[in-house]
């Protein structure tokens, strides 16, 4: 449909979308989608990947380094678009299709808790490859401190600040999604993609999924890292509970109220 000028989907036929590939989404056989969840899963620990990369470069200015940090990482919704995969994150827009009453209760949790323990999988397991490679030895060992760092102040946040930070950044990859699935090619769905997403990133908002591959690598190295680095005594895997409750929530709210249910408000209701 030709609509302003250029090729793309309207955002009713967007909400029309969402609400098909919903419920396919969530009838997807288990092993299906638990194989896709690890693979999303790894997807975004690879964005976080290149992510620390940029962050551990103490030469670039601040927003510099916020801003390239966040290009980079959108490397990771771009492959679970484009590549295929399943991510907790972007699948809380399948409230919609519940709300609209094409899927049930129990197929929405399904996803959900199928999606999510496989994307920790997939992200955990990443770190730990990332972790047997030596990569974090890289630029002196700077990597391997940044990534100590960043999960070690995620780790010391308090509850509310996750909670709220995991709000904004769900509603910015929902966006993401929702706008990618207006586009018909790849060059569409980048163009989609990279600007919502780096946002978040450069924004320090907090997204479940990178901090399922940031946090395990952080205390795979905490045990080989310079003792001197600071906050190691923040970063324990008690943290990681502390840190992936509020988070998770967060995103639940941003994704599943503040953009598949206002969509389903105005379009679908």
């Amino acid at each position: 449909m030709e609509i302003y000028g250029f090729d793309a989907f309207s955002p009713a036929e967007i909400a029309e979308k969402v609400e098909k590939v919903g419920v396919a989404k969530a009838r997807l056989p288990l092993l299906k989608m638990w194989m896709l969840g690890i693979l999303a899963g790894a997807f975004i620990g690879l964005g976080a990947l290149y992510f620390v990369i940029v962050q551990s470069d103490a030469s670039l200015g601040f927003a510099a380094s916020r801003l390239l940090g966040g290009l980079v990482f959108s490397l990771g919704l771009l492959l679970v678009v484009v590549a295929g995969a399943e991510l907790f994150t972007g699948n809380n827009l399948l409230a919609m299709a519940w709300a609209d009453g094409k899927i049930s209760s129990y197929e929405l949790l399904r996803n959900w808790v199928v999606v999510s323990t496989a994307n920790f999988v997939g992200a955990a397991g990443l770190a730990l490859l990332v972790w047997l490679s030596g990569h974090t030895d890289m630029h002196g060992g700077k990597v391997a401190e940044t990534v100590v760092k960043i999960a070690a102040a995620k780790c010391a946040a308090p509850a509310a600040e996750l909670f709220w930070k995991g709000v904004l950044c769900n509603i910015l990859v929902c966006m993401a999604v929702w706008m990618a699935l207006a586009g018909r090619s790849v060059i569409d769905k980048f163009i989609a993609i990279v600007p919502p997403i780096s946002a978040f990133v450069a924004a320090g908002f907090e997204h479940s999924i990178a901090n399922m591959y940031l946090i395990p690598l952080g205390l795979l190295l905490k045990s080989t890292a310079n003792p001197a680095i600071p906050h190691l005594t923040d970063l324990t895997l008690p943290h990681l509970v502390t840190n992936l409750a509020p988070v998770i929530a967060g995103n639940l709210i941003g994704g599943s109220v503040l953009v598949a249910g206002v969509y389903f408000v105005i379009y679908r209701r």
